[in-house]
Order: C-alpha cells, then sequence, then structure tokens
C-alpha cells in the first residue's frame, strides 16, 4: 500500500477518519416511504466503507415533512421511529470501522408542492425557476423557530441512532443557503439583511444542538460562491466560515452552485440533455421526435460552467486561511494528483468526492493500493439526473435501451 499523507488519519472533533478522502453526501433515492434507510442503503454504505472511504457523509435527510426533496427514496430524520433502521445502518458501517455522518437538511423552495403535498417555504417569496413552483410562502417567525426546532430535533435522533456527527447542509440553494443568500433571502427583519442576521437560522440550530447534545460534532456544507445575481461570493462565505468556527461547529465542507443554475454543482463536459429530457418531469411526457429536436438546442442554450477540475479549491483555501476549523474541498478534485497537491501544504484538511464513488465504491482503495492515479467517472453527470427516475447509479453517458 501506499505511504502518502492522503491515506494518513484526521481528527474532526473526535471523529477520526480513516484517511482524508471522504465520501460527500449524495442522494441515493433508497429510502423507504416513510423516509427509513434501508437494506440498499446498507449494502451502499458497507461497500463504500470496504472499498476504503475515510468516512461516509449520507445523503441529505430530511427534517420536517414541507422540507423533503421532489426526488424519489429521500431520507428523513423527523421521526424518533426512525431511529432503529438507521442504528443498524451505523452499525454496519461502524464494524468495517469508518465514521458515518448524517446530513440534514430542508429543501426550501427546491422542491414541489406535488410531491410533498404541501406549499413550499422559503425566507422570501420568490419563484424557482427549476421546480415550475408558484411563488413559495414566506416563513413566519413561528415557522423559522419550528425549522430551527426541529435540526435540533434531529440532531438529537442522529446521536440515538450512533452516527458520528452530523452536517448542516448550506449549500446548493436548499434552504439554509437560501437564507444565507441576498439572491433568495429579501428580508427586512431580524433573519435578513446583514451577513451576521442572515446567519441568525444557522447560529440558532447550532446553539440548539450545543445546548441538548453537548459536544456531538456538527459539520456544514456551504456554497462559496454561486452564479446568480446578488447571490454568494467568496468575501461573504470567508465571513460566513468564520461565524460558524465562532459559533461551534466542527469542520466546513465548500462548494458551491444552485440547482437553479444546472451544471453549477456537478460540473461536465457536454450537458446531459437526453437524460433531461428522458425522466425530468417537466420533459418526460414529450413526444419522442421533439426530444430529438429539443436536445440539440438544450445543449446550445444552457452554459457549461468552467473550469471542470478542482472548482471550489481556491475558495476552500481561503476558508481555510480565515478559520481555525477543518476545511473539506470538493468539486472536480478526481485524481491523485489534484488531490495530493491541495492536501500536500495543508492549504485544506480533506478532499470529499460524490461522483468517483458512484462509478467505483471502492477508488480510495484502488488509490491507495496504487493501482490506479484518477476516477473512472466521465462527468457524464447522468447520476445526477436519472434520480428523477429510479436509484442512484452511474449510467456512463447511456440512457437505458427501451
Amino acid at each position: 500500500m501506499m505511504t502518502h499523507p492522503v491515506f494518513g488519519s484526521a481528527n474532526i472533533s473526535g471523529i477520526i477518519f480513516r484517511n482524508r478522502l471522504l465520501r460527500s453526501a449524495t442522494h441515493e433515492s433508497l429510502a423507504d416511504s416513510n423516509g427509513a434507510p434501508t437494506p440498499a442503503h446498507e449494502k451502499l454504505y458497507t461497500a463504500l466503507a470496504k472499498g476504503g472511504a475515510g468516512a461516509i457523509v449520507t445523503g441529505y435527510a430530511g427534517v420536517q415533512q414541507d422540507g423533503r426533496t421532489n426526488l424519489p427514496g429521500m431520507l428523513m430524520m423527523h421521526d424518533d421511529s426512525l431511529i432503529p433502521a438507521y442504528r443498524k445502518l451505523t452499525d454496519a458501517v461502524h464494524r468495517q470501522g469508518t465514521p458515518i455522518i448524517l446530513q440534514l437538511a430542508h429543501c426550501g423552495r427546491q422542491t414541489r408542492q406535488a410531491v410533498t403535498g404541501m406549499k413550499t417555504v422559503a425566507p422570501s417569496p420568490l419563484k424557482d425557476s427549476v421546480f415550475n413552483e408558484e411563488c413559495p410562502r414566506e416563513l413566519d417567525e413561528r415557522e423559522i423557530e419550528t425549522i430551527i426546532r426541529n435540526f435540533a430535533a434531529a440532531a438529537g435522533r442522529a446521536v440515538l441512532a450512533g452516527f458520528d456527527g452530523v452536517q448542516l447542509h448550506m449549500a446548493h440553494g436548499y434552504l439554509l443557503a437560501q437564507f444565507l443568500s441576498d439572491y433568495t433571502n429579501r428580508r427586512s427583519d431580524r433573519w435578513g439583511g446583514s451577513t451576521a442576521d442572515k446567519f441568525r437560522i444557522v447560529s440558532e440550530i447550532l446553539h440548539r444542538i450545543r445546548e441538548e447534545q453537548g459536544d456531538f460534532p456538527v459539520l456544514a456544507k456551504i456554497n462559496a460562491y454561486d452564479r446568480r445575481r446578488g447571490g454568494m461570493r467568496v468575501a461573504e462565505a470567508i465571513e460566513i466560515s468564520r461565524l460558524l468556527d465562532i459559533s461551534g461547529c466542527s469542520a466546513i465542507e465548500v462548494s458551491s452552485g444552485t440547482v437553479e443554475e444546472g451544471l453549477s454543482i456537478m460540473r461536465g463536459p457536454r450537458f446531459p440533455a437526453e437524460a433531461l429530457l428522458a425522466c425530468n418531469f417537466r420533459f418526460k411526457a414529450l413526444p419522442q421526435p421533439l426530444k430529438k429536436v429539443m436536445a440539440p438546442l438544450l445543449r446550445f442554450a444552457i452554459p457549461l460552467p468552467k473550469p471542470l477540475r478542482n472548482y471550489n479549491l481556491e475558495a476552500a483555501k481561503a476558508i481555510k486561511r480565515a478559520v481555525s476549523i477543518p476545511v473539506i474541498a470538493v468539486g472536480g478534485l478526481h485524481t491523485m494528483e489534484d488531490i495530493s497537491a491541495a492536501l500536500g501544504n495543508g492549504e485544506v484538511d480533506c478532499i470529499s468526492m460524490s461522483r468517483p464513488f458512484i462509478i467505483e465504491p471502492n477508488i480510495v482503495r484502488k488509490m491507495q493500493e496504487g493501482r490506479q492515479d484518477a476516477s473512472r467517472c466521465i462527468k457524464c453527470n447522468y447520476c445526477a439526473i436519472m434520480i428523477e427516475e429510479g436509484p442512484l447509479r452511474c449510467w456512463h453517458g447511456k440512457l437505458p435501451a427501451k
């Protein structure tokens, strides 16, 4: 096996990561109708653990019903009845010696009433162009307090279920990210305006968890930037990171982009138009001849963000210089060359990956044993699109035969 700093252990708030290559949160569309993990989760996470992942962050788990995703099979952590199924999952992962962290989320305006059965909510009544919903209802004080309480309650269930920590999903345009961005937060009360006021909901969640669960590790996944007018920029992300540090956050994972921006979050060399037309709720019922016409038009009309590699790394380095807690970089870090360079001089503490683990759950072991120095992922992003139709898998740029 390679003796390399990448494969040395790391300690984050008492969580001992087996190495510095983590599986980033990835929605798997595998939960049952109540949001409980299934045997398919246990099989997948056990494979990731056996494959060498330093730690596993679960797919996002909803803290209340109106915060469910529009995608099928979302994990939930809104009810005590779910704890036994999660305990079975964490026990299976721990038997492999791997830490597991539960990501907690509320989707805010990035979901559909047709799926949740409930009106979408957000910091401000601003329609999301991707989800084709009417303007979401603006949250009032009582509802914000309920969300804070439910995030904390979900963290308490994570403790009882045996998780090593939780991660607050504050990225990619979901509810906490919506509060943090001027683009989606137009409020003039104590929950909007200054960075500190926009951050208030996060600080209240962190305070509540600390009050109820003591030193239980709480990580955060944030956006360093997006391309929305008046949206997140690196300078404000640094300020938010300092507030996380002060508020007792255990570590920060640095990402970027929103669902509304298309492939900003998971970048690739070619827009996956055929996959989108095959399974997205807005397009899948269209006649096949029309889809053939639309595919090249979509590829022409929707820009592909650049670069394709290491696209959050510089922002992560800047955040690392500003805080005292560990920083994790995610986004296009798929080769040992890039990973080693990012970790070699301590400019970030860990690297997390999503797509490389989808095609190869044992990618870390392969790299550690010197059998492979890059992921086989071609960044087609069919995995991110096709979960609207079924469980997570690697499609490698090919639609299923009809």
